[in-house]
């Protein structure tokens, strides 16, 4: 009875072991795939992993500019709406749309003969006038020795003096009415209030135009030069103005939305003198000559702000920057091709190098391209120098500029 039983159980055995073995089998397999990768051993030995390709930059040593960079607006020095000074038909256009004019050049022409008229009135008052003065000087002169020789009373030669004197303020508000008719005949030549550059023409010929219109004729903006207005937090604020109270001159520079392509290069002018307290933001004025006429009022524009220079600054790609639980780190790469995690302190960055305050070297390699398989004391294969640039079809690779 004992032998049946034996000879029964040992098939359920043999099962229970085979499946053992091969669960055993499939958790070596897991462990060997999911391992993280070994350094290659040296010598004879061949059970290692190859070496991880990796591309690298060097760590420079050069000036750094410390730039601040923000979000800018274009807007004319000075902006003038002409209208005319006088009512009347606009019976020429003298300008073209678009065309640069200096101050005093004449831009139309309104109907002079009302203020011709209105001249030629004027003047002949005035004579008017001068002859009733000159005529009544001459009887003053005459009154004043009739009564030297007690000729006359005194009242007389009062009443002469009070008249020669009435004629003399009719003859200045006359003369005032002169000038006033000049003037006015002056004002229908439109003229420009300034230099700069002309818009679209709002009022055309033939039409009747008045001081009093809500539309000019034309606008005219000033160009040469141009300002930028932009803003900047008000932790940066300190720094700008440590440089301008030293009265440095700061630098500016105005590129385009894309950040692709510089308009112009200007200064710093001015600040405001006060924060805004809902953006916690400061505004800020800075100076372009505009020689290529590159920048427009109203224009959007990236604005960098150069408020000093960091000499002989340790930099590296921002590519090669590592973020971890314990802050920021390189991997950097020895003499024997292994690599060393690297704590470092990172300073200002322009985007596409960081200040780094301590932790490497100059001319020390740091990784930049295959870190997601690195691990403290790997070997490496260095297969070139910088990150590449992406590819067209490349949409969500990042834009890294190359190491040179």
């Amino acid at each position: 009875m004992s032998e049946v039983n034996t000879t029964r159980s040992n098939p359920s055995s043999k099962r229970q072991w085979f499946i053992g073995v091969l669960l055993l089998a499939v958790v070596i397999v897991l462990i060997w795939w999911f391992w993280p990768a070994k350094p290659e051993p040296q010598g004879d030995m061949g059970w290692g992993f190859n070496n991880v390709p990796v591309r690298i930059a060097h760590v420079e040593s050069r000036d750094f500019p410390i730039v601040l960079k923000a979000l800018g607006t274009v807007t004319a020095y000075n902006t003038a709406n002409v209208r005319p000074r006088v009512d009347g038909q606009l019976v020429k256009i003298l300008f073209k749309d678009g065309q640069p004019v200096k101050a005093g050049d004449v831009l139309a022409q309104i109907d002079p003969r009302p203020y011709e008229i209105a001249l030629q009135q004027a003047q002949g008052t005035l004579q008017q006038n001068q002859s009733q003065l000159r005529a009544a000087e001459k009887d003053l002169a005459l009154y004043r020795g009739l009564f030297a020789e007690d000729s006359i009373a005194r009242q007389t030669l009062d009443t002469q003096e009070a008249l020669v004197n009435q004629y003399r303020g009719t003859l200045q508000s006359d003369q005032g009415a002169v000038a006033e008719a000049k003037l006015n005949l002056d004002f229908t030549k439109v003229r420009a209030p300034i230099d700069g550059r002309l818009g679209i023409r709002q009022v055309d010929q033939g039409n009747l135009v008045s001081s009093g219109d809500t539309d000019p004729i034309v606008v005219i903006t000033q160009t040469l030069p141009i300002a930028v207005t932009f803003t900047l937090p008000e932790a940066e604020l300190p720094a700008v103005l440590a440089q301008v109270r030293n009265d440095r001159e700061l630098v500016v520079q105005a590129w385009d939305r894309g950040e692709t392509n510089k308009l112009a290069d200007g200064v710093l002018e001015s600040l405001d003198n006060q924060i805004d307290t809902t953006t916690g933001t400061v505004k800020l004025k800075a100076r372009f000559e505009n020689a290529e006429e590159m920048l427009f009022p109203n224009q959007f524009v990236n604005t960098r702000l150069q408020v000093s220079v960091r000499e002989s600054a340790l930099l590296v790609p921002v590519a090669a920057l590592q973020f971890g639980a314990k802050g920021t780190f390189v991997y950097a790469i020895d003499a024997e091709d292994k690599v060393q995690v690297r704590a470092v302190k990172v300073g200002p960055s322009d985007g596409e190098f960081t200040v780094i305050e301590e932790g490497v070297a100059t001319n020390e390699r740091v990784v930049v391209e295959g870190t997601d398989r690195l691990r403290d004391g790997n070997k490496v294969e260095v297969i070139g120098e910088g990150v590449l640039e992406p590819s067209p079809t490349e949409e969500a690779a990042p834009r890294v500029r190359s190491a040179s």
